[in-house]
């Protein structure tokens, strides 16, 4: 049933399943593998050089994708990877309770992926790592406005007569209905024919996406049919989980992507070991600590980039930004930075902590001692817009076992959440605390405008794909498409193959046509993934 799946798919939602996806400075967490900083970045200046800005999901997925082109074609250039951070993984990243290594670890970032992220599938199958069950985390999930819990569902069949009488039956299964076709087309970026792309708005006309990022979550799902209490409870829990914004703000391409985590798993250990393990297959050279200072056009007849870290200055015949642009304070020419338009991310307060108490305290949420709260809390704004109390967190969730008796709890806020708050929550049994603040991902608001992929010649920008879709694995897909496009332009070569196709079509007469992106049928190769098996 359409609804069922809809609702249980919440309920796997754990947070967070597409986002915190950018570049933060965070205390180093290394695995035994991780690549170590080299001491200095000059190397004979008769070999071409690619410089990646960011070893995050981008960063370490381009030098992957740099040394595909290597391997096949014996393509002969150096990576260097510049790391302002000590660690490899960007928003990926752990920690451990009571900062000790022999409890669980828990995802303090980007914390699980889906099977239709063909990247991160995929790498985790070539790199041996090990998928997470989340089975045994499906707890009951319920919604809570600020003031009362809407709903609470565990999916026994009297849950599923209540859910449809709040919300009838077409509303889940419209909205299912939009998700599916936008993952359909999602699919075809992993397919040989999959466009390339400069333009992310062509690429959204291409998909038949443009109402979808023109619209906002609210207004896109009314005109399909789909209920406003459905939108303004459901949907909107999911977006806040997922991208800390209400579906009256967010665009309608996010909206759907916020939907779409059903069948989430992670990697025991942590996912950054799958961006580890890009850098460490790549053969790059590896700069952690080091902060990027500027990047400009060196003088003479070459057209190369001067880029100038705490480490000196070398000499680029390319370069691939692979952080948000102005995150980074990097200098580069005006003509550059005026490509790229300031993006406002949403500043997340991130609150881990353990406790001995099963569940939160019924009391806050009004209900009876001895109810029990679900161990999924999920929010909707729709209170506050009616002029109630606003819910003082976005998500709240149970994380499985620390270890006997104690559980890890993750909350998301918009504010810091006080020692007095939590221990109230969790009725004085609070354990281990560990709080984080960041910008975790862009404000995205409806929009048909888009940076550059290509800033300049050589110059390249993976993070202009962010306003349109900010995931780990959409990191993976654009650096896909920045290193092609490099590649081409500087080298001549492509991740598969010597050249890459023209971004139009040319007709038996001579006239060319726009990329039009084929329908999804059912002779789709399912196991293929461009770039890794061309």
């Amino acid at each position: 049933m359409a609804f069922i799946h809809i609702f249980l798919l919440l309920s796997a939602t754990l947070p967070n399943a597409l986002a915190f996806d950018f570049h933060f400075r965070f205390p180093s967490i290394f695995s035994k593998s991780v690549v170590q900083s080299h001491s200095d970045p000059q190397v004979p200046s008769t070999t071409p050089r690619i410089a990646i800005v960011g070893a995050g999901a981008g960063g370490s997925s381009a030098a992957f994708w740099v040394s595909k082109a290597k391997d096949r074609f014996g393509l002969n250039v150096e990576i260097d990877i510049y790391e302002r951070s000590s660690y490899i993984g960007g928003r990926s990243t752990v920690v451990y309770p009571y900062n000790d290594t022999s409890l669980p670890e828990f995802e303090l970032g980007a914390s699980i992926f889906v099977e239709a992220n063909k990247n991160l599938w995929r790498a985790s199958d070539e790199f041996n790592l090990t998928r997470r069950d989340f089975q045994d985390q499906n707890y009951q999930t319920g919604i809570w406005d600020g003031e009362q819990v809407l709903v609470a569902f565990s999916g026994g069949w009297w849950d599923t007569a209540k859910l449809l009488w709040r919300y009838g039956f077409l509303s889940p299964q419209r909205t299912s209905t939009v998700v599916q076709n936008m993952i359909k087309r999602f699919l075809h970026l992993y397919q040989p024919d999959a466009p390339k792309w400069d333009n992310i708005a062509d690429l959204a006309d291409a998909f038949e996406w443009t109402q979808l990022i023109n619209s906002t979550t609210a207004e896109f799902l009314l005109s399909q049919g789909v209920s406003e209490k459905y939108i303004h409870e459901v949907v909107e829990a999911a977006t806040r989980v997922n991208y800390g914004q209400n579906v009256d703000s967010i665009h309608a391409l996010e909206g759907a992507c916020s939907m779409a985590a059903t069948g989430a798993t992670g990697i025991a250990g942590g996912n950054f070991q799958i961006f580890e393990a890009f850098v460490n297959r790549s053969g790059a050279n590896v700069f952690l600590d080091t902060t990027v200072k500027s990047i400009t056009p060196k003088n003479g007849p070459s057209h190369l980039w001067t880029l100038k870290s705490d480490r000196g200055s070398v000499d680029y015949q390319a370069v691939v930004f692979a952080a948000p642009f102005h995150s980074t304070g990097i200098v580069v020419p005006n003509t550059i930075s005026e490509q790229i338009p300031p993006q406002p991310y949403v500043n997340l307060h991130v609150t881990l902590l353990s406790t001995t108490s099963p569940t939160a305290n019924p009391a806050y949420f009004g209900l009876p001692s001895d109810a029990i709260v679900p161990r999924m809390l999920l929010t909707t704004y729709q209170g506050a817009r009616e002029g109630h109390s606003k819910p003082e967190f976005n998500s709240m969730s149970y994380h499985g076992e620390v270890r006997e008796g104690e559980w890890a709890v993750k909350i998301f806020s918009d504010h810091e959440l006080s020692d007095e708050w939590l221990s109230d929550m969790f009725l004085g049994q609070v354990g281990w605390v560990h709080r984080k603040v960041w910008n975790a991902y862009p404000k995205l608001p409806p929009t048909t405008s888009f940076p550059p992929v290509k800033l300049d010649k050589g110059l390249y920008y993976v993070n202009a794909f962010e306003p349109f879709i900010s995931t780990m694995e959409t990191e993976t897909i654009a650096a896909r498409n920045a290193v092609d496009l490099l590649l081409n332009d500087e080298f001549d070569s492509s991740i598969c193959g010597r050249h890459i196709s023209p971004p139009v079509e040319v007709q038996s007469d001579g006239s060319q046509q726009p990329f039009v992106a084929p329908q999804p049928s059912s002779s789709t190769l399912e196991d293929f993934v461009l770039g890794w098996d061309c």
